[in-house]
């Protein structure tokens, strides 16, 4: 039985493979007499092989998997289908995917089920480059209940975030938002956050940036509040909710691992939590990048971990676009004694471009030619600085 099976399987591939070429989606030319499809009295398992590979540009291995969950022997409901798909603006790299993900799209009733869909998403003001790259991507969302679950899915995002444009972004910047049940995932935790205190416009701005904040187990959700409360931030402060959201995004593993790279550039464990009460998203950075900056604000610059503990948004900064550049210029302003050795890290790295220049090149009238020249020269040199700390130490 089993080598009946394999015979079977191999002929159809042999018979798909043969027929195939590049395909070509509903050409309004005729095929070459080399493209064949197997007519009705042949295997429709073989048909549908060679409708996949021809039509929808699946290889034959990825054509042979999707057979198994869809099933034709005539053309006429998949050219339908594809045709719904290129007319609202599906690239064929878009239409392959999407099939090849979830083949049984290809037998959609058009007019009851696909097009009702695709319509209500763009009624709703999603355009047809945002829908096409969310559907392609995550086609999924097509199995759900238009009536069920896409409509009051949507228009419970839509109160929360009060308008149809918000509740896109939201949508087009996470997908798989239209493919949970909201009421037992995402709601459940956005009430946890109520009760704790936390404004509604901090829960709104987080769902909007990073939606799938929300839909963590609320049992793991309610650690992670609780976690962030113990460690004495305020729910009524915006780096309440950012905690929740770094925590969320990060296992226990992780977190220690992220405290023994800290701890081993210098700060205590005290430094490294008052440092994310004060700014979350510092621990998020890669071990790569901490070791690098640390490195640099440290060997290079002279400066204390303590002291960048307490500034934490500083080690966020990027390496060459603020930190080398920057620290660099301070240090030959120092040599030229036109600053002194204690630096305020806030306006040296935090500041923008232009407040830097007007504070530490503008200001020194006589000399600012020079300073700006010399600074252009620091920024170009860290933009060739992309190697470990080695050539860091040469510069």
């Amino acid at each position: 039985m089993f080598h009946s099976f394999l015979y079977v399987r191999q002929k159809i591939m042999f018979s798909a493979y043969q027929s195939y070429r590049p395909f070509c989606f509903l050409q309004n030319n005729p095929p070459v007499p080399s493209l064949r499809f197997f007519s009705a009295t042949s295997n429709p398992d073989s048909f549908t092989v060679s409708y996949l590979i021809n039509k929808c540009g699946l290889s034959p291995e990825s054509a042979f998997s999707a057979s198994k969950f869809v099933n034709f022997e005539t053309p006429d409901k998949p050219d339908s289908v594809i045709a719904v798909f290129k007319s609202h603006g599906f690239s064929e790299p878009q239409i392959t995917s999407l099939i090849k993900n979830r083949p049984v799209v290809l037998s959609s009733d058009v007019n009851n089920t696909l097009l009702p869909k695709i319509e209500f998403f763009k009624s709703r003001g999603v355009s047809s480059r945002d829908l096409a790259k969310m559907l392609s991507n995550l086609p999924t969302i097509l199995s759900r209940s238009l009536e069920k679950h896409l409509i009051p899915s949507f228009d419970c995002l839509r109160n929360l975030l009060k308008s149809d444009e918000t509740a896109i972004k939201a949508i087009t910047t996470y997908p798989r938002l239209m493919t949970y049940d909201l009421d037992n995932s995402m709601f459940p935790n956005i009430e946890i956050l109520r009760n704790y205190g936390v404004p509604e416009s901090n829960i709104v701005k987080v769902l909007h940036s990073k939606p799938r904040t929300f839909l963590r187990s609320p049992v793991v959700f309610k650690e992670n509040v609780e976690k962030v409360k113990e460690m004495g931030l305020n729910p009524t402060k915006m780096t309440f909710a950012l905690a929740v959201l770094v925590l969320n995004f990060m296992s226990k593993s992780m977190w220690d691992r992220k405290f023994y790279v800290y701890k081993n550039c210098g700060l205590s464990e005290k430094e490294i939590v008052d440092a994310f009460r004060k700014y979350p998203t510092f621990i998020t950075l890669s071990e790569e990048k901490v070791v690098k900056k640390m490195d640099f604000l440290v060997n290079k610059m002279g400066l204390q971990s303590s002291l960048i503990a307490k500034r934490p948004r500083v080690i966020t900064q990027s390496l060459e676009k603020r930190i080398v550049p920057r620290g660099l210029f301070a240090l030959e302003l120092l040599s030229k004694g036109l600053v002194e050795k204690e630096f305020n890290l806030e306006a040296l790295f935090e500041a923008s471009e232009k407040m830097f220049i007007e504070k530490f090149v503008n200001r020194y009238e006589a000399d600012a030619p020079e300073l700006l020249k010399l600074y252009q020269e620091k920024f170009d040199l860290s933009k060739s600085w992309k190697a470990g700390t080695s050539r860091l130490q040469r510069l």
